[in-house]
């Protein structure tokens, strides 16, 4: 522990036990003046009560004095302020993860798996930012940006249940079942919720089309706070079967937004739907979409996985956490706390103590 202001204790205490000196030598040539004197009072001196009482009083006299002494340096040392240099080193402060989820209902199955490995992720968060962003046809910022672990937590709560109600929905309409009047009016109730969720991401669906996934990507990069600030790690995990249904040319395509990743040095991790949750009709080339992903994600410096049953979501969540690309420099800072308890202590005691020496003296 060091001494901020040290001056202050070299000239105060000094000057304090002057103090303390000088009025116990005023106090002890001072004569006793005024009251009423008592004759013959040697015998009363040589009494063992009067000695006991004598002794006690003296015991807590010399006790409050040194109570009153305590107390003063104890403040002088408060006002120098008893300081700590701390080092601190910390990895993982200026490393911000976007999420970036393709949501059309082709892979709700993905996504649902997806929101709950990283439940686990943000759980184990500490000083990291954290941000999501959903997509179709157009972008919604879901999440900012934010340490506020529970928030997102909680968005992800809510995305699963959008999944969910997905999937039930896919499972009711493309399933092999043949439909009741009651599977109707469960189909009718489900897309009526899923239209609060929906409706953000599919502005100017009619004519642009859907899944338009460079689009979605560039817009979750442009979403990161100070991109010009190089000081920072990025990073997207993107989920998304990369099946583009675009009405017309659209604005970016995925090979141009990975290059704008690149550019701006954030790194991309992808993440591709199980082939047997492919749900899309024989127009798409599963192993086509599939290569395209792969050679996006990989030209920003990140990696790309496929959902599969020896690999499932969870790992691959695992996976990308250990990735050195996710390492950030260390990051040491020195700085100066305030380490007032002690003296604060000694004061308090200081002042209840005398204030109890006090008492005991007036009764």
């Amino acid at each position: 522990m060091a001494i901020k202001y040290p001056l202050l204790l070299k000239i105060g205490i000094p000057v304090i036990i002057v103090i303390f000196i000088l009025l116990h030598v005023i106090k002890k040539k001072t004569k006793y003046k005024g009251g009423v004197r008592a004759a013959n009072t040697a015998f009363a001196r040589k009494l063992p009560e009067y000695k006991r009482y004598k002794d006690i009083q003296m015991f807590l006299r010399i006790g409050m004095e040194f109570c009153i002494f305590t107390a003063i340096i104890s403040t002088l040392v408060l006002l120098a302020r008893p300081v700590k240099t701390e080092t601190v080193s910390n990895g993982t402060k200026k490393r911000d993860i976007y999420l970036n989820l393709d949501v059309s209902y082709s892979i709700c199955y993905l996504n649902s798996d997806l929101v709950d490995a990283l439940k686990d992720v943000v759980k184990g968060l500490d000083g990291d930012r954290f941000g999501i962003t959903i997509y179709n046809t157009s972008t919604v910022l879901y999440v900012p940006m934010t340490d506020d672990y529970d928030f997102i937590l909680k968005k992800l709560e809510d995305l699963k249940t959008y999944f969910e109600m997905q999937k039930e929905y896919m499972d009711l309409v493309y399933g092999d079942d043949y439909l009741t009047d009651e599977d109707w009016d469960k189909i009718y109730a489900l897309k009526d919720e899923l239209e609060y969720y929906d409706a953000g991401t599919l502005i100017n669906n009619y004519s642009k089309g859907s899944s338009l996934i460079g689009e979605g990507l560039a817009s979750c990069l442009y979403s990161f706070p100070h991109l010009d600030d190089e000081s920072r790690t990025r990073i997207i995990i993107m989920s998304t079967d990369n099946a583009q249904e675009e009405m017309k040319k659209p604005l970016v395509e995925l090979e141009e937004a990975a290059q704008l990743c690149k550019k701006n040095d954030v790194t991309v991790f992808g993440i591709f739907p199980n082939e047997e949750v492919f749900n899309l009709t024989n127009d798409y080339n599963y192993g086509t979409l599939q290569s395209e992903m792969k050679q996006a994600v990989e030209s920003t410096g990140g990696a790309f996985y496929k959902q599969s049953d020896s690999l499932p979501v969870k790992d691959i969540v695992k996976s990308i956490q250990s990735q050195k690309v996710m390492e950030v420099n260390e990051i040491t800072i020195t700085k100066v706390v305030d380490q007032p308890m002690v003296p604060a202590i000694i004061l308090l005691l200081s002042i209840i103590t005398l204030i109890i020496m006090g008492a005991v003296i007036l009764i």
